[in-house]
């Protein structure tokens, strides 16, 4: 804990942010770290409370009152050793990770939560700052190689983790750069791609290798055509060559909008529109590269995939952006005696639609229509209403009779979530899947992260569908022991 009366002294603090009228000029990160003195007030707010539920609340179980009391304590270096025992890159999750532990904290039961997530920023960014981020190379080689396909947050944990082991990894990444998602999807705004590039350097330096532009078989990109440009691996080869692999590739599969006119020119798939934001960012030059420049911008979902949507178009100088959500307008605050620890519906307003934003709920898209270009003009729409049907006691949704109406559009963004990974990977391994298309794959038991097929192991979004980074990089960790017990018997890496 921190200090005993903390919590009763101090109140919660957070992070310094640039104006909007000014970051939205630019594509930099806007977000300060705490100051030495702030971040040692915040973790003197951490209290004894007994059961740390913001530990449970975290998915890697990040031993958080132990870093909080060595932060108030101004013992960063041995902070960062227990922020690091449990989380490969903290400079990911204290940037874009929403903060389930402080959901869980108890003193979010009456007050304020300890601001744990700026008290992680605070220590992964003073750790790069003093030099304290160094390669952990292997003692020991073990002489078994493992392959990785894919390099976002899981396989890159899974890498990190199974290279410290002592094995061979080698990661095979599709695109142009190392990142997965991380590189192409989260705006540089939320993370710059510095801090993805000095870890690939550490874990290089730990023995990982990568392989960009290699796709494994013949996969369809989007709009289903093959990439012949790109580099590929036949799986059995790949079988043959490896003593095992890792499936770690994102949930690409975005969920579709079938309705009249959704063939017309203008209408997008949030990942085909944000990545090329990215690559802009890095340098590269984008042929036809959709911009929200002079228009009006409609995103369709409520989620953090279209609050990037919303920041981006801003930022591109857009006329309008309005963001519509199928579902209810959520409460503006939770009843903190039912949810308690538990992750809340609440609403919620990110940086992006503090920077301009419409925003609407309850709205169902019944049309696109066009003009004579073949380009989106408006959609027409009709309000909802959520019913819980007598029979199956399951909520419906039932259109308000009379509300139809239109919306004027130049460009629409669909940001409504992701149903499955992209299929072909599996399908080129012969693994089984689940339900949802998702690898079939146990988390516990002998069998823990293995795939019908042997040798190979998937983790996070391949595994358990569309999740938040924090769950990737936990399920990369504990992918990395069960096939380092697959390799060698048993494993000495934490689960």
């Amino acid at each position: 804990m921190g200090k005993v009366t903390g919590f009763l002294e101090y109140q919660r603090l957070e992070e310094a942010a640039e104006a909007p009228a000014s970051r939205k000029k630019h594509w930099r990160e806007f977000v300060t770290h705490l100051t030495d003195e702030q971040a040692s007030i915040q973790g003197a707010r951490c209290m004894d409370c007994g059961i740390p539920f913001c530990s449970n609340g975290c998915p890697v179980n990040n031993v958080i009152p132990d870093f909080n009391d060595l932060v108030y304590r101004q013992d960063f270096r041995t902070a960062l050793d227990v922020l690091h025992s449990t989380n490969n890159f903290p400079e990911f999750t204290g940037r874009v990770c929403p903060a389930p532990c402080e959901a869980a904290c108890t003193l979010n039961i009456n007050t304020d939560p300890v601001g744990i997530k700026s008290i992680e920023h605070k220590i992964i960014d003073k750790g790069w700052e003093e030099g304290w981020v160094v390669p952990r190379p292997p003692q020991a080689k073990t002489g078994r190689k493992v392959a990785i396909v894919g390099s976002g947050p899981a396989g890159l944990a899974a890498a990190q983790q199974l290279a410290r082991a002592g094995h061979e990894v080698t990661v095979f990444e599709k695109n142009d750069r190392i990142g997965g998602l991380l590189r192409y999807g989260i705006p540089d705004f939320k993370m710059e791609k510095s801090h993805i590039d000095r870890r690939i350097a550490q874990m290089e330096a730990e023995g990982v290798n990568f392989r960009t532009g290699v796709l494994i078989g013949r996969q369809k990109l989007n709009g289903g055509v093959v990439d012949w440009s790109k580099q590929t691996v036949d799986p059995a080869q790949l079988l043959k060559d490896f003593d095992a692999v890792v499936l770690a590739g994102g949930a690409e599969q975005p969920r579709d909008l079938p309705v009249p006119g959704r063939e017309l020119k203008g209408i997008h798939f949030a990942m085909e529109f944000l990545p090329q934001q990215n690559k802009v960012v890095a340098g590269d030059k984008v042929k036809d590269q959709i911009t929200a420049t002079g228009k009006r911008v409609l995103v369709i979902g409520g989620g953090d995939t279209g609050s990037d949507c919303v920041g981006t178009s801003n930022r591109h100088g857009a006329k309008s952006v309005t963001q519509w959500e199928l579902l209810p307008q959520p409460p503006k605050s939770e009843n903190k005696e039912l949810t308690w620890p538990y992750w809340p519906l609440k609403l919620r307003t990110s940086s992006s639609h503090e920077e301009g934003v419409e925003r609407d709920w309850s709205i169902t898209t019944k049309r696109f229509n066009g003009d004579a270009r073949g380009h989106v003009k408006s959609l027409t729409a009709a309000r909802v209403e959520w019913q819980k049907d007598e029979t199956t006691g399951q909520m419906k949704m039932v259109e308000v009779p009379g509300s139809e109406f239109e919306m004027p559009a130049d460009l629409v963004l669909f940001a409504m979530g992701f149903v499955s990974p992209v299929a072909a990977v599996l399908d080129a391994f012969g693994v089984e899947k689940d339900p949802r298309g998702n690898a079939r794959a146990a988390t516990d038991g002998a069998g823990c992260y293995r795939t019908s097929v042997d040798k190979i192991f998937a983790a996070g979004d391949m595994r358990r569908g569309q999740s938040l980074v924090v769950w990737a990089i936990r399920e990369g960790r504990q992918c990395a022991r069960a096939v380092d017990e697959f390799l060698m018997g048993t494993s000495t890496l934490p689960r």
